[in-house]
């Protein structure tokens, strides 16, 4: 009888000790699993329409290579005159555009799509990041029609603007933009990668950095995932039924980053468009919605269920705060030799 108490101590002590380390493990792990997020995190944008939940990351790459051990670039390809051809003519050609990256370029490229309302107020930024890598990347830019300010001659993004409509956010014109984006950089068969960007998005790293992490890939990264609230599985209208069902139902960040053979199938996709166009109102937002249902129907293997693209939603609400303001363009580009390697 005497033994007892001694017992019951031994067994309070061994499940404090238990407690506080499986305590320990979980603090351990989510410290991990957050720093990992910053680390896979590639681009930052400030306005975001979907907070974005991610499933498991990938490692960087390796530490990237100078520069100079990039092969020697091809000439660019003539660019098509957008403005000869119907927006009807565009998409029939993307559709028909190879699936494949052409096997007579010596390398891929990547397409960086920027949807923008106006000018780009960072394009100083985005100047030094593409600076001496001519060849490895091409550049879109989708604004408002009304629109028409060209850059200097000497900037990238000089011509770089394609036939554009009226875009509305939440409303399927912006899918439209989107698609529009696409099907452009779609017919260059170098493209082999796309990243669809805003006006006041940054690159976290150096363009060889980038380059090598997305075109190693065989992933896409689209953020696509079950949300059970009110914002996710809320907004499924079950009028999309069958062609869309709840268990179907995704949502995701309006940025990414996808193949070529992905961006084929958004491209083609015409079936389930006109679903989400005609039962997908307010409170349902088709950018939130729309790629990442398609991508989980029609080719989930092909994606990796997050974006590489990273907001902090710190101060909570549908749309971050604004950080990067023209006025904060001096300061990043005095971080930027220090961030790009330059």
């Amino acid at each position: 009888m005497k033994k007892e108490p001694t017992t019951l101590r031994y067994i309070h002590i061994l499940g404090t000790v238990v407690f506080f380390s499986s305590v320990s493990s979980i603090v351990i792990l989510l410290a991990l699993y957050l720093n990992q997020r910053l680390k896979t995190s590639l681009f930052l944008v400030d306005d975001v329409s979907s907070n974005p939940l991610t499933s498991h990351s990938l490692p960087l790459p390796p530490p990237p290579p100078p520069p100079h051990s990039l092969p020697p670039p091809l000439p660019t390809p003539s660019s098509f005159r957008s403005s000869d051809v119907t927006e009807e003519e565009v998409m029939g050609r993307a559709v028909a555009a190879p699936r494949d990256t052409m096997m007579n370029e010596t390398h891929p490229k990547i397409a960086f799509m920027f949807l923008t309302r106006w000018n780009l107020p960072l394009s100083p930024l985005w100047e030094m990041f593409f600076k001496g890598h001519e060849g490895f990347y091409s550049i879109y830019v989708h604004t408002s029609p009304e629109f028409t300010e060209e850059p200097p001659a000497s900037s990238v993004f000089y011509k770089k603007r394609i036939p554009s409509k009226t875009v509305e956010w939440g409303k399927s014109s912006m899918m439209d933009a989107e698609k529009r984006l696409l099907s452009h950089a779609l017919r260059e068969p170098s493209n082999a990668r796309f990243v669809l960007l805003s006006e006041t998005c940054i690159p976290l790293f150096n363009f060889t950095t980038i380059y090598t992490y997305l075109t190693r890939s065989t992933l896409s990264f689209l953020g696509s995932f079950d949300d059970p609230r009110r914002v996710g599985r809320g907004r499924y209208n079950p009028k999309m039924f069958p062609h869309v069902s709840l268990s179907d139902w995704r949502k995701g960040n309006q940025w990414f980053e996808i193949s070529r053979r992905v961006a084929a199938e958004i491209v083609s996709d015409r079936r389930y468009y006109a679903v989400f166009e005609e039962h997908c109102r307010a409170p349902c937002y088709i950018d939130e919605h729309y790629l990442s249902t398609l991508v989980n129907k029609i080719c989930p293997e092909m994606n990796s269920n997050r974006t590489v693209t990273w907001v902090d939603w710190s101060r909570g609400g549908s749309h971050p705060a604004r950080k990067f303001h023209v006025s904060t363009l001096d300061p990043l580009m005095k971080l930027a030799p220090y961030l790009y390697g330059i």
